[in-house]
């Protein structure tokens, strides 16, 4: 998959006049990035975050209803995330939460610049990745198997099968140890026997999935999460 041409991005923060400061230092990449939503209130993002598809937040820490690394805690979602604060004591709070970077307030043009710099830099080296190769051994043999060439995972009690676009496999293994195994960027849990590769959906609709000539079934403790993932690609 090649580099997106434009990257989404978000700005939380409470102060307007920070929010125009992010604003202002973003024009100077309009043709990289595109800012789909600005907050002065992290709760009311939310739904836009737990759609998917923002590639970086901008956020400030100190807000009178929530803090910043407070609100980032409980985001299931994490797009990359840069700190915007005038609150030096934060940092070490913040690079616990793995946040790409942290901008002290006033943000100057050249700090801006590195910080994007950063991220520009961390997404070409995620593109220029290998393909993804998952171990399985089914009939007693070992077999490696390109995750993008997977269309769907089947539990079957203690075993789990693994429909690829050429062939099927039976593996002594669970969903659940899959699905941490697998990339969730790719593949998705629609049901408790069911995980399938986003990439092979051919259509779907509020109740299934259709993927090579066979229909599954969205369970109803899943369809929320599964339906907010597929509106957000």
């Amino acid at each position: 998959m090649p580099p997106k041409n434009k990257y989404t991005c978000l700005i939380i923060d409470d102060e307007p006049l920070a929010i125009k400061v992010i604003q202002e230092h973003l024009e100077n990449f309009s043709e990289q990035f595109e800012c789909v939503g600005i907050y002065t209130k992290p709760i009311e993002a939310i739904p836009q975050l737990n759609k998917g598809g923002i590639d970086l937040l901008f956020l400030d820490i100190n807000m009178p209803s929530i803090s910043g690394i407070e609100f980032l805690k409980a985001i299931p979602k994490q797009p990359y995330v840069i700190f915007t604060t005038a609150y030096r004591e934060y940092a070490v709070d913040a690079f616990d939460l793995n946040a790409l970077d942290y901008l002290l307030k006033p943000i100057s043009t050249g700090r801006f610049l590195k910080a994007i710099n950063k991220f520009l830099s961390l997404e070409q080296t995620n593109h220029a990745k290998p393909k993804e190769i998952i171990h399985v051994k089914a009939d007693k043999k070992h077999y490696n198997i390109p995750t993008e060439t997977i269309l769907y995972i089947e539990g079957l009690d203690n075993y789990i099968k693994i429909k690829t676009t050429t062939n099927s496999l039976i593996c002594y293994d669970s969903l659940s140890g899959m699905e941490k195994e697998l990339s969730s960027d790719i593949f998705l849990r629609i049901h408790r026997s069911f995980i399938i590769n986003i990439n092979q959906i051919e259509h779907y609709t509020s109740s299934y999935i259709k993927i090579d000539d066979r229909r599954f079934t969205i369970g109803r403790n899943y369809k929320e999460q599964v339906l907010n993932n597929l509106e957000g690609q």
